[in-house]
This record gives C-alpha cells, sequence and structure tokens, in this order.
C-alpha cells in the first residue's frame, strides 16, 4: 500500500473516532495530514463525498433540537450559495501548492483562537450571518474545513451543547451537498478520488462509534483541547513544508511559523489546564 494511503487510513480513523466524539472535526484533522500526501483537487471531493454522508448522520441523531436552532442560522445557510460557487472555482483553476498554502493559513489563526476560548459575542447575529455565511461557503468548499470558525461563531453566541450541535449539523449538510454539487459541474470527481473514498470508508464506520462510546467516559472538555493541539501541530508543520515546496522560504527558517505555533499553543494548553480546578459547565461545548 501506498505510504499516502496508510497515512490517510490512520488520520481518518483518528478523526471519524473525534468526530463521533465531538459531533465535528472530520475534515479539521483529516486534511492538514492528508495534504501532505495529495493535492486539494483530488483530496477534497472525496472528503466532500464521505461529509455528505456524516453531516446527514449527525443532524439526524440532532434532528430534536433543530426547530430551536434553523432560523438564527438561516442568514448563514443563505450566505453559502455565492461562497460554495466561488470557492469550488477557484479549486478548479488554482495552483496546487498555492491552494495547500492558503488552507494551511487560513485554518491555523482559526485553530489557535478557539484554544485561546475568544469570546466576543454579536449584537446583530442575523446581519453578521450572511456575509459570515459566504465567508464560510468559500473557506468550505476550498478547503473542506468549516468546523473552527462556526465553534468561534456559536460559542461566541451561547449555544448549548443540542443547539450547537444541530446548528452545525444543519450548515455542514447544506455546505456539504452545495459543494459536491458545484464539484460535480466542475468535473472534479474522477477515479482517483473513488478510490481515495472507498480507502475513507472503513475507517469511518470503525472511527465514529469508538469515539461516541469513549466520549461517555473521557473528560470531554480536556478530549477538544488535546484535539485542537494536535491540529495547531500539524497545521504548523503543513505550512513550513509548503513553504519549502513553494521555495517560499529555505532550510531551518522554513520551520518557524511551526515553532511559533507550537510555542503559543503549548502556552495556552498551560493557561487551560491551570484553570482546570474550576468547575466546568456542561451544558455548552468548549470551541473545538
Amino acid at each position: 500500500m501506498e505510504t499516502g494511503l496508510v497515512a490517510l487510513v490512520v488520520i481518518t480513523v483518528l478523526a471519524a473516532f473525534v468526530n463521533g466524539a465531538l459531533g465535528y472535526g472530520f475534515s479539521s484533522l483529516t486534511v492538514p495530514v492528508a495534504l501532505v500526501f495529495f493535492a486539494s483537487r483530488v483530496l477534497n471531493p472525496a472528503l466532500v463525498l464521505i461529509e455528505v454522508v456524516i453531516n446527514l448522520y449527525v443532524l439526524f441523531i440532532n434532528r430534536a433540537s433543530v426547530p430551536a436552532v434553523w432560523r438564527r442560522v438561516y442568514p448563514i445557510l443563505v450566505g453559502l450559495l455565492p461562497g460554495v460557487a466561488l470557492g469550488s472555482y477557484v479549486l478548479a483553476s488554482v495552483h496546487p501548492g498555492w491552494l495547500k498554502l492558503s488552507t494551511y493559513a487560513a485554518i491555523l489563526p482559526l485553530i489557535l483562537l478557539q484554544a485561546a476560548g475568544v469570546r466576543r459575542p454579536l449584537a446583530n447575529e442575523r446581519a453578521f450571518g450572511l456575509p459570515f455565511g459566504a465567508g464560510l461557503g468559500f473557506l468550505y468548499s476550498v478547503t473542506t474545513i468549516s468546523g473552527p470558525p462556526l465553534a468561534l461563531l456559536f460559542n461566541n453566541q451561547g449555544y448549548v451543547k443540542q443547539e450547537f450541535r444541530a446548528g452545525l449539523a444543519l450548515i455542514r449538510v447544506a455546505e456539504s451537498v452545495l459543494t459536491a454539487v458545484a464539484y460535480y459541474h466542475l468535473g472534479l470527481f474522477t477515479a482517483q478520488t473513488a478510490h481515495i473514498a472507498w480507502w475513507i470508508v472503513p475507517s469511518v464506520a470503525l472511527g465514529i462509534p469508538l469515539g461516541a462510546f469513549a466520549i461517555r467516559r473521557i473528560d470531554a472538555e480536556t478530549f477538544r483541547r488535546v484535539c485542537m493541539s494536535f491540529d495547531v501541530w500539524v497545521v504548523g508543520f503543513g505550512l513550513s513544508r509548503v513553504l519549502l515546496e513553494l521555495r517560499l522560504a529555505a532550510g531551518a527558517g522554513a520551520y518557524l511559523p511551526m515553532a511559533a505555533a507550537v510555542l503559543l499553543d503549548a502556552w495556552l494548553l498551560y493557561v487551560f489546564f491551570s484553570g482546570r480546578h474550576v468547575p466546568l459547565r456542561r451544558d455548552r461545548p468548549a470551541a473545538g
């Protein structure tokens, strides 16, 4: 088996485990590792096909909370349309190396903001929803990642656990279906895409139920925070690798972004565990 496929199987089992435990996180963990081995325009269509199924499953199990959140997320759903259309076109047109760079550069600060626990509630949530949805659709269709900005928004706005999961599932079903349609019309689904997708299916089938089982027996807040740290380290490494690939940096200097990200995350991790003596509220999920 090729090294890339082995790495893909391993990371997708881990990512599916996290998704089963938290209800999100599949792409944000898979993509940074998989991009080391596969181009975005090959990887993304395979992941989108898998995510349509995963997101429908998450929406189904959280369907009871949908009536409480759909009016809040409706502006975001409308905004997804132009964002997905533009992002899909960019994916089909831009050089793979620059797509990797933009992916890593976009998601690293978002993950660090999550880890820092930034909270700045918006007074006019509905007015913000449309432009946020457009940006989210663009980000998702280019990277297949949308969890970090959604988690930031929902935690800022005080979504409780079940509303958080239902709102996330609604948006992710919409963005994955819209992106799949756009990819189809742009001819991005190929035999190589199908080959990669078939390797991911067993990982998802194994990882999601294991994650759902395990989260009942481990501390969810600590688990979320450790997952974020893993993401920071992997994204930092990927960013440094693509800087070398595009010859934007040379030698040890290319790894300065990774070193800076790891050091900042280590400090945020220290702050997180220093405050663990404070009782945690269980009705609201930490950003992750």
